[in-house]
């Protein structure tokens, strides 16, 4: 049989979907993929009705994603916390206490009236749209997979080292320790997004610290620690998908830093393990999404918990947008592991001290879907 071949004018390369039963080049139709630039977007632009072999999931993923596993038993929803009132002594000690119980359970909560305004999510979120909405000539010059100069547009980090590519397009920007060159940072969310950054770095400070309180140690503990310092934002976009039970939007996994500060829109599609199933992270218009980071269950002695969750394939008309800021410490070279102020006779270090560029090395050099991280750095 042929290969039935799908021509795009509109496409720099020739898309080919190949029948299950002839010999199959994953390296190469990867490769093919990829030097195209077109990312997901650009396939669904072409009219396909039928993803690529790459793009499709092993069972064991699949099986996962039937009714009836999508979400978890019983009444547990991810919870909401109101910051209002933080400034009371008493307001605090409840918001503290409700962000320690969720950071030690679901690993995931999310906040409203956070003190970010509106109007920067809004602008911010809008203008990632515009960047993956432009014709592909527009996004090709900053597609690439280095990002030594801070920016980068990509299909699927992990391309290369996934047992399957997801269905979704990024783009990366680093926002510090130093902030990527602005002229490389696409004009279209430039802008926004420096903008975005400084209230985000603001509610990172004001989050850590109320971490720290739940532990029981100073409020300015991780700060003190650089680890408000490394930070990058990607803005995922998840186009309509033709088959969305054949793939994932983003492959389970946890996230290597301290904190991840999610915008999602209101599409849906974010899920996160708990007690042997997934929850849905429901849109809250005005909401943010806040999960604990591998890199904060090891310092927190596993008080807090760096949960699994994925982002299932798009089904709908409209695309799903979200961004992502992932704070990291800035001092890459400094050793990390469990604070000293949380290790007893009764609950010894779970983890051995480890540098952060050691930890992020093997973070990239596995696929996303895999939580072997931490469990490497155990004693």
């Amino acid at each position: 049989m042929k290969p039935r071949v799908r021509h795009t004018p509109n496409l720099k390369t020739t898309t080919i979907i190949r029948s299950s039963t002839e010999s199959y080049d994953r390296a190469n139709d990867l490769k093919r993929f990829d030097d195209s630039k077109v990312g997901v977007k650009g396939l669904v632009d072409s009219g396909i009705t039928t993803i690529p072999r790459f793009f499709v999931h092993p069972p064991e993923t699949l099986s996962d994603l039937k009714p009836g596993t999508r979400t978890g038993s019983g009444p547990e929803i991810i919870p909401a916390i109101d910051l209002s009132g933080l400034d009371s002594g008493n307001r605090r000690s409840v918001i503290v206490e409700e962000i320690r119980r969720a950071a030690s359970t679901f690993g995931f909560f999310q906040i409203v009236n956070h003190g970010v305004p509106l109007d920067v999510l809004d602008r911010t979120m809008a203008s990632v749209k515009g960047f993956h909405e432009q014709p592909t000539e527009k996004k090709a010059g900053v597609y690439r997979r280095e990002i030594s100069t801070g920016v980068s547009y990509m299909s699927n980090v992990d391309l290369y080292h996934s047992k399957a590519a997801s269905w979704r397009d990024t783009i990366q920007l680093r926002l510090g320790p130093k902030l990527a060159d602005r002229e490389e940072i696409p004009e279209i969310c430039r802008n926004e997004v420096i903008e975005w950054d400084q209230e985000i770095k603001r509610l990172g400070e004001l989050l850590t610290g109320l971490l720290c309180e739940g532990l029981g140690v100073e409020t300015a503990r991780l700060k003190d620690m650089t680890c408000l310092e490394g930070r990058v934002v990607v803005g995922h976009y998840y186009p309509y998908c033709p088959q969305p039970d054949l793939t994932v939007g983003l492959a389970y996994h946890t996230d290597p830093g301290v904190l991840t500060v999610v915008q999602q829109d209101h599409v849906g599609g974010l899920q996160v393990k708990y007690g042997g199933g997934w929850l849905d992270v429901k849109p809250i218009p005005g909401a943010l999404v806040i999960n604990i980071g591998d890199l904060l269950q090891i310092i927190s002695n596993e008080e807090y918990k760096s949960a699994e969750h994925r982002v299932l394939a798009n089904a709908h008309g409209e695309p799903r947008v979200s961004l992502a800021v992932f704070f990291s410490p800035g001092n890459r070279e400094d050793m990390y592991g469990p604070l000293p102020e949380l290790i007893s006779p009764e609950k010894p270090a779970i983890y051995r001290q480890f540098t952060l560029t050691d930890f992020m090395t093997r973070f990239f050099q596995k696929e996303l879907d895999c939580k072997s991280l931490t469990n490497y750095y155990k004693l």
